[in-house]
């Protein structure tokens, strides 16, 4: 007899939420920062760029920062704590038996275009993240524990926009 592996119930969201709260506060505690996203993946990407094209990194001052020199662009808190993030949602995948490859999509769509959408997304959110020296995450979790006007007001923004552009883009959902 074979037995189906069945994927584990999702945690309490409270408690999720209460333990995101601990990490934060710890991440305050101990770094004097909060917690984000996009600068530990830029200083990755950093350092595989400089690796293929040091000379670039040499003549962009922002670059310069992170990877001139003898600087090395993994020597950061944040490096770690990306990659800890992945690892720690690969193994929660693991043992919460819900790793599998599919593609989420509504029925009026092809898979190749839900793909096509989710890179034009991922880059824009990616560019945006740049554009504005961070992203939501880190704008959302750490702007708004501090209780920044900004990130706030940021936040409904991005919220807004989101719910006005969704009646657009429902046909890959629907």
């Amino acid at each position: 007899m074979s037995q189906v592996s069945r994927a584990r119930p999702y945690m309490n969201p409270y408690l999720a939420g209460t333990l995101l709260g601990i990490v934060l506060f710890l991440a305050f505690f101990i770094t004097g920062s909060g917690l984000g996203a996009s600068g530990g993946l830029n200083r990755l990407l950093v350092y595989v760029q400089n690796e293929v094209n040091p000379e670039h990194i040499d003549q962009v001052a922002y670059l310069l920062k992170m990877a001139g020199g003898n600087a090395n662009p993994l020597d950061s808190w944040i490096v770690f704590l990306t990659i800890g993030t992945i690892a720690g949602g690969l193994i929660s995948g693991l043992l919460g038996r819900r790793m599998k490859f599919e593609t989420n999509k509504g029925p009026q769509i092809s898979n190749g275009t839900r793909w096509v959408m989710a890179f034009i997304g991922g880059a824009l959110m990616g560019y945006g993240a740049r554009l504005a020296r961070g992203c939501t995450s880190g704008q959302a979790l750490s702007g708004g524990a501090v209780l920044s006007v900004g990130s706030w007001a940021f936040m409904f923004a991005v919220f807004a926009g989101a719910y006005a552009l969704a009646y657009f883009f429902r046909k890959f959902w629907n």
